[in-house]
């Protein structure tokens, strides 16, 4: 079928709108969903018409019940992200209890302590790095070169590490 001639067009509207849009209200359960639906139904008609003339009305079923299948699992999706995104700031940063409050200073206490422990230079670039540092920047405040930063730092996590390891055993 060729695309329609508008007053074809505009008689297959009046005589199958009314059936198109019940079928909607019914299946999406929403009366302003289903009119702006039920356009998108005959607009999709009116682009890209059936083959079978004859076949108007079984085509029209099967695209209305596609456009609101994909309307219902779009609201779906929609109900489902905006209940995770509730959760998410429902719950909010929980503060921490006493108990969580009193390891995290020992933790913090612990760390000072074995950092005290490294050489001055190992502390200094590790403190640089965890504080947002550059390579570059942390090269510059050191006086070596950048290439050099990077094996100092991991060497320094290492002495970190076996100052952490053997303060556990």
């Amino acid at each position: 079928m060729e695309i329609p001639k508008s007053e074809v067009f505009q008689n297959i509207f009046y005589e199958h709108y009314p059936i198109v849009r019940r079928k909607l209200v019914a299946l999406v359960r929403d009366e302003a969903a289903a009119d702006d639906l039920a356009q998108d139904v005959f607009l999709r008609l009116y682009r890209n018409p059936p083959d079978d003339p004859a076949a108007i009305g079984a085509w029209l079923h099967r695209v209305l019940t596609r456009i609101g299948y994909d309307y219902m699992d779009k609201k779906a999706r929609e109900r489902r992200l905006q209940n995770k995104q509730e959760l998410f700031y429902d719950q909010g940063p929980a503060s921490p209890s006493g108990e969580e409050a009193m390891l995290r200073k020992l933790d913090q206490e612990d760390v000072r302590e074995w950092l005290e422990e490294l050489p001055e230079r190992d502390r200094q670039a590790l403190l640089l790095r965890y504080s947002g540092y550059s390579y570059a920047e942390i090269a510059g405040e050191l006086g070596v070169r950048p290439p050099v930063v990077g094996t100092l730092l991991h060497r320094a996590t290492a002495k970190l590490r076996q100052h952490a390891t053997s303060a556990q055993s």
